[in-house]
């Protein structure tokens, strides 16, 4: 999709990407979303800045983003196009939780100054648990890629 095929209603902000996730800094990895079909599909991605607060210690001389928060940050890409898709929200008391991960690989390093494109499609949706072909990328270059899965339950009071 190209940038003039983006309507402005797909994108959200952190404001409103805050609406569909429960995750608050520092552990909210998704800055803004640039596209998304409902029920299919999302194009987001994570601002890395050398100021994250894992850098202190991943590591001190050569900050590399570490490989679990890469693929945490395509589950909250597809987390919020599973929320988005129901129209449910943590405020009414939904959550999805990340409940597996398949064919991970990892391409290369994320550094301070990347800018992380975070892409997830739905593969199957049986009784609340969802599939997702995932795929992170950097200027185009393949980062890392995996099957997410995730489960949606009310949360209980």
């Amino acid at each position: 999709m190209t940038g003039d095929e983006i309507g402005k209603s797909d994108m959200m902000n952190v404001e409103e990407i805050k609406e569909y996730l429960p995750q608050r800094y520092p552990f909210l990895l998704v800055d803004r979303v640039v596209s998304m079909e409902l029920g299919k599909s999302i194009v987001a991605y994570k601002n890395v800045t050398v100021n994250e607060p894992f850098f202190n210690g991943h590591f001190p001389d050569y900050p590399i983003m570490p490989g679990v928060l890469i693929i945490e940050a395509l589950a909250q890409a597809a987390g919020v196009l599973g929320f988005k898709s129901q129209e449910k929200k943590p405020k009414d008391g939904y959550l999805y939780y990340f409940v597996g991960a398949d064919q991970v690989r990892l391409k290369r390093p994320v550094v301070p100054g990347d800018r992380l494109t975070l892409e997830a499609e739905i593969l199957t949706s049986k009784r609340g648990i969802y599939k997702f072909q995932c795929r992170a990328s950097v200027d185009g270059e393949l980062v890392g890629e995996a099957q997410i899965m995730c489960a949606e339950r009310k949360r209980e009071q």
